[in-house]
């Protein structure tokens, strides 16, 4: 990463757990709210838990009590949330919705659908544990913003009829996971707090707005992260990116040394830190924050895709597969990569082989535009592998 616009916002990372985080010295002072225009919208996540007056309809629906005789509490719930025939809700990770977003849109990425999942779980008096699965972060670009994501899902239970809870590990407490990462099952998690769960939304939301040019927005739903959960590194490195946005590069620096104080470790907050030394002319340092990423992660994420991408456009068809298979075997996740296989099978002649690749990229695929763009391709490809059939 050796471009100052090559910025990366985690989304959402691991977070440590209340209890275990080290306290630390007040940051020196963070905040810009003088520069940045105020917001077009509320910021804040006062609501995020709040049912709706449809979600309340819904809870009382003779369709959603029939699954609760029928399941039994905690399953009964996710067949009504979750089931084909109901709400059909939709897999996007696009935006990061409130509870009564996500309902109404029927559609949210992981962290909405763990929201407005427990916003139904407590109306119901169950018990609500969210969860960060110790999982790989996954990474994904969009307009030279690099995005890394880890994965949260929620443990749901119910009290004993003395009114006593049933423990974490108890038999009764069924997780739900609406995105499970391979071996889901065998891989630790770490419990959050709720504060945990409002400072990943509102992070969400200003690495959001963020992608989509609002650099405004952006900085107010970051500002309400750091406030919010101030001893976390996340939100001061995207309070970094921003400020390296916007062009107010002392503020940058300041919020990205706070993130690495909290977590020295970080390679995301290095691999921003580091362009912003060389910028401001220390090359030393930069230098040094380079070969301490590397030391860690020798071959940057995205460095075969982009490889790929001047074969591919030079006509080397060859090299971009090469180079785009060594990309999906360490990301087998993201479905841009395996689209850009898949045209590159196409332009080789493989057909076949390019049809089961777009398959992929649907299937990988998390944002509902994007796989109705890979399933127009795909079936297009299918109409013209069937009438060269009937040619022949």
């Amino acid at each position: 990463m050796n471009r100052l616009a090559s910025l990366l916002i985690v989304l959402p990372l691991l977070l440590a757990g209340c209890a275990s985080t080290p306290q630390h010295p007040a940051p020196p002072p963070l905040f810009a709210d003088a520069s940045f225009k105020p917001p077009s919208e509320p910021i804040g996540a006062q609501n995020l838990f709040t049912l709706s007056p449809a979600m309340q309809a819904y809870i009382h629906s003779p369709a959603f009590e029939a699954h609760l005789r029928s399941k039994g509490l905690e399953q009964g719930l996710i067949d009504a949330l979750y089931s084909k025939t109901d709400l059909k809700l939709e897999y996007d990770s696009s935006r990061t919705r409130t509870a009564a977003e996500t309902y109404a849109a029927r559609a949210g990425n992981c962290l909405s659908l763990v929201v407005m999942t427990a916003a139904f779980a407590r109306e119901l008096g169950m018990t609500v544990h969210f969860r960060s699965v110790m999982a790989d972060e996954t990474w994904s670009r969009d307009g030279g913003i690099y995005l890394v994501s880890s994965h949260v899902n929620i443990a749901l239970g119910h009290r004993r009829p003395n009114g006593l809870l049933y423990d974490e590990t108890s038999e009764h407490e069924l997780v739900v996971d609406f995105l499970p990462p391979p071996d889901a099952s065998r891989l630790r998690s770490r419990q959050l707090e709720e504060d945990d769960i409002v400072a990943l939304y509102l992070n969400n939301r200003a690495a959001e707005s963020l992608v989509q040019g609002n650099v405004d927005d952006a900085y107010w739903w970051a500002r309400a992260a750091v406030a919010t959960n101030p001893p976390n590194a996340i939100a001061y490195n995207t309070l970094g990116v921003i400020y390296q946005r916007h062009g107010d590069l002392v503020m940058a620096e300041r919020a990205l040394r706070t993130a690495l104080e909290r977590e020295p470790e970080s390679i995301v907050v290095m691999q921003n830190l580091g362009p912003l030394l060389a910028a401001t002319g220390r090359p030393a340092e930069a230098a040094e924050m380079a070969r301490r990423v590397a030391a860690v992660e020798p071959v940057p994420p995205f460095q075969y895709f982009d490889k790929g991408m001047v074969a591919l456009k030079a006509g080397d068809y060859d090299a971009a597969r090469k180079l785009f298979e060594r990309e999906v075997k360490r990301a087998p996740y993201y479905d841009e990569f395996h689209f850009w296989l898949a045209v590159t099978l196409l332009r080789l002649g493989q057909a076949k082989e390019a049809r089961e690749e777009l398959t992929q990229a649907i299937d990988t695929s998390t944002k509902s535009d994007n796989r109705q763009l890979y399933s127009a391709k795909l079936a297009h490809l299918r109409r013209q592998s069937a009438n060269s059939v009937q040619l022949y």
